[in-house]
């Protein structure tokens, strides 16, 4: 029996915004996974940042953004491990825990000139396959002939703007899911 492919889209989502939302449908509708999760990360080994939303938050905005649509879910797996989360170690978790799905990255190109710095990333370049979705801020290179390239649509939307730009009293509402904005600034977050 095949298994579900399930496409892991790992980030702090602080907050969640429009550009993370179309790159995940891209992936559930334009290639061959079922599903996308959302992995909420609690620390990045590779930040710190003080503006960090609490866990349960992030968590309520993600519920809030992806709503009943069924080809996403979001994951707070990384809560219950160890901190700083590590890639490798969540995988080797949702693999035990889920025999029945078949994992897939998903990351910007953004990520690719630290990823020799990742947890045993040649362990995961041998287990996993990684969709890379492009980022302008990031231009792809020739190195990455392990990675697949995703020709998604480039967005150029980041949490930092948002948070940037809230603290500025900007109204940045129509970057982000509407229940996610009301919740945003019904709790005076990023002010």
């Amino acid at each position: 029996m095949a298994r579900n492919k399930i496409g892991l889209f790992f980030g702090s989502f602080n907050p969640i915004h429009n550009g993370h939302l179309m790159i995940a449908n891209y992936m559930a509708e334009f290639s061959d996974l079922d599903q996308v999760w959302f992995v909420i990360s609690p620390q990045n080994p590779f930040k710190n940042d003080t503006e960090l939303l609490a866990d349960y938050h992030r968590r309520e905005l993600l519920m809030r953004a992806i709503g009943d649509y069924p080809r996403f879910m979001v994951s707070s797996v990384e809560f219950k491990l160890p901190k700083p989360s590590f890639t490798i170690d969540t995988l080797d978790f949702l693999e035990q825990s889920y025999p029945d799905k078949q994992f897939t990255l998903i990351m910007g190109s953004d990520q690719l000139p630290n990823f020799h710095l990742w947890k045993k990333p040649e362990k995961i370049l041998e287990k996993y396959k990684i969709l890379v979705y492009p980022r302008h801020s990031s231009p792809v290179t020739g190195h990455q002939s392990q990675f697949e390239i995703v020709n998604a649509p480039m967005m150029e939307i980041s949490s930092t703007f948002i948070r940037q730009s809230i603290k500025q009293g900007k109204d940045v509402r129509f970057y982000m899911p509407e229940l996610s904005w009301h919740y945003i600034d019904e709790m005076h977050f990023y002010r």
